[in-house]
């Protein structure tokens, strides 16, 4: 690749192909959860958080309080004041007028008060009969919460529908949501959830073990399907079977990757993930939860993954799920505890124990892999294999789609523009047979899903 298209790729901020681009597409910018006194107390009496998305400062901030089991109601909101210039991260959180259970945001440098949708409601200072009010306006955003996610929609124009994925179709109870900083370009962060191959030896245990009360260790965990009686976990399917064979389907949102791993004559052992355009991968995480991964960028160099648990079975142990995974970060900006800045935890006697030596938590050896390539990937030194057939064909559908957004008439591509294309989403992982694995995997996936409780 050239040092060019490598700059036209991964780029993102405003004005460039690559933010024109991600400004096509809803964006990831908060968890619900970071707006929960009891994990960070400052939001106890104003709910306000500065935010940066695709290069830009913004400020979100809970504009209303939804009812028990609804959403709450986001204004984000450009930083700069549009009196003089002010830091709106550092406004007031009040009323937007006097009872109302709507609240905006007052600027303490003059007064000037905004509403989520950035109108501006007071300019306090100017004499009664001004009517500077109504010739300004801040520039806001659309936001939406779903599935414990606040996204926003950075576009001009109207927004297209909201994301709408089976993740964000599941019950509160049967649903999750993290996030975490990594320090690299959204592009490399993306890229190794759709590499197939890789888990067989970044993540390759050698020994198999129970995941029962463990965090970060889900390649443990048994797949589908048995063999002569017994469940292989999916350590022993990567570590033993470690020359994958690895097809891809061009979908409406992205491609559907199906990796095959011949166990013996008879069996097959089978995973298929999804990659959604621009940087969203669908995962299996056991036969009954799934992991749907967004990658944000936040500048350039900067990228948070926000990864979202469904469960098609029994309800979530949020609480449980959450403390795990706090432990491994700090707040309020969920930095891993772990980086360049200390190898990542590298110890050379732990390679006994897994490939990588960085410890069991295969976030950690995600984080690794791509902070360790640097901010942005030189993809000028590589030497692709045909393992990586998957990562050059998405290469090619992003070149292909920074075209059409860059073009004159600046139509979006297609993608996740159309919530009803991707409804069939489907994820697995199991043992089926070897002589039909085409068809078996897809009746065993319908078997798994029609058992759930909410599953469309």
């Amino acid at each position: 690749m050239r040092a060019a298209q490598n700059e036209r790729l991964t780029r993102v901020g405003p004005g460039t192909p690559g933010g024109t681009l991600h400004r096509h597409y809803w964006q990831p910018i908060a968890l619900v959860d970071e707006f929960d006194p009891t994990l960070d107390p400052r939001m106890r009496d104003r709910p306000v958080k500065r935010v940066r998305v695709l290069g830009e400062d913004l400020v979100l901030f809970r504009a209303a309080a939804g009812r028990p089991g609804e959403p709450s109601r986001w204004g984000l909101l450009e930083r700069p004041c549009p009196h003089r210039g002010a830091d709106l991260a550092f406004a007031r959180y009040e009323a937007a007028t006097e009872g109302s259970a709507e609240f905006a945001l007052r600027c303490p440098f003059h007064g000037w008060k905004f509403a989520a949708d950035g109108r501006c409601l007071e300019t306090p200072a100017e004499p009664a009969d001004s009517r500077l009010c109504q010739s300004v306006r801040q520039k806001s955003y659309p936001a939406v919460e779903r599935a414990g996610v606040v996204y926003a929609f950075l576009g001009d124009g109207p927004p297209p529908p909201a994301p709408d994925l089976p993740c964000h179709r599941a019950p509160a109870s049967h649903s999750f949501a993290f996030k975490g900083l990594w320090r690299c370009n959204w592009l490399q962060a993306f890229e190794v959830g759709i590499d197939p191959a890789h888990p067989s030896y970044l993540h390759r245990y050698f020994r198999d073990e129970s995941t029962e009360g463990q965090f970060g260790r889900q390649f443990r965990g048994a797949s589908a399907g048995e063999v002569d009686g017994e469940r292989w976990p999916m350590t022993r399917v990567l570590r033993e079977r470690a020359q994958p064979e690895i097809a891809f389907t061009p979908t409406d949102w992205g491609v559907e990757i199906t990796t095959l791993r011949p166990i013996d004559a008879a069996r097959m052992h089978v995973r298929v993930t999804q990659a959604l355009f621009p940087h969203t991968f669908v995962i299996p995480l056991s036969e009954t939860i799934t992991i749907t991964q967004h990658h944000l960028p936040v500048n350039d160099t900067h990228t948070y993954w926000f990864s979202i648990f469904t469960s098609y079975a029994d309800p979530l142990d949020q609480a449980t799920m959450r403390a795990q995974r706090l432990a491994t970060i700090d707040l309020p900006d969920y930095i891993p505890r772990v980086g360049r800045h200390n190898d990542w935890g590298f110890d050379p006697a732990r390679m006994q124990e897994t490939f990588l030596g960085m410890g069991e938590d295969i976030n950690v050896h995600d984080q690794w892999a791509v902070e360790s390539m640097g901010p942005i990937a030189d993809r000028t030194r590589e030497h692709l294999g045909s393992t990586d057939k998957v990562i050059i064909a998405w290469r090619r559908l992003l070149a292909a789609a920074l075209d059409a957004a860059s073009g004159s008439d600046g139509a979006p591509p297609d993608g996740l523009h159309a919530p009803a294309a991707i409804h069939g989403l489907r994820t697995f992982d199991g043992i089926t047979r070897a002589a039909d694995w085409s068809a078996h995997w897809v009746e065993m996936h319908a078997a798994l899903r029609a058992r759930s409780p909410w599953s469309l």
